[in-house]
């Protein structure tokens, strides 16, 4: 069920989309928190109550899969979206496999706010 303050957690190691993101969700009537790569966003993830989680594919420290696989074995139906610009070399196999690994819906880098925020509407309308 959406609400207009579900919270979102966006996990991506670049500042200006962290930024990007964050600024159209908060627009659109959310509440979101950001971490910078995958060890601060399951610390994040684990304390707090998240309605949905964005999560980069490509990130140092631990990658988009790694965090993935973590949120989801902490919470099963967590729902989750993940992102990546691998659409730009062609690669495609880490977006299948976040599939895969439960992610609700993926999108590759540069997408646009409005396919962003259809597919966190759609995820948070899922039944997870």
């Amino acid at each position: 069920m959406l609400f207009a303050m579900n919270q979102i957690l966006i996990i991506d190691d670049d500042a200006m989309t962290r930024h990007t993101l964050s600024a159209a969700l908060e627009q659109g009537g959310f509440q979101v928190e950001v971490a910078e790569n995958g060890e601060e966003g399951i610390r994040k993830f684990r304390s707090g109550s998240f309605d949905l989680t964005i999560v980069d594919i490509w990130m140092p420290q631990k990658d988009g899969l790694d965090t993935i696989i973590e949120i989801r074995q902490h919470t099963r139906k967590a729902k989750v979206i993940a992102i990546s610009g691998a659409g730009e070399f062609g690669i495609t196999t880490p977006l299948d496999w976040a599939k895969r690994l439960g992610a609700l819906a993926v999108l590759v880098k540069p997408f646009s706010i409005e396919d962003l925020r259809n597919a966190v509407r759609k995820a948070l309308d899922s039944a997870g």
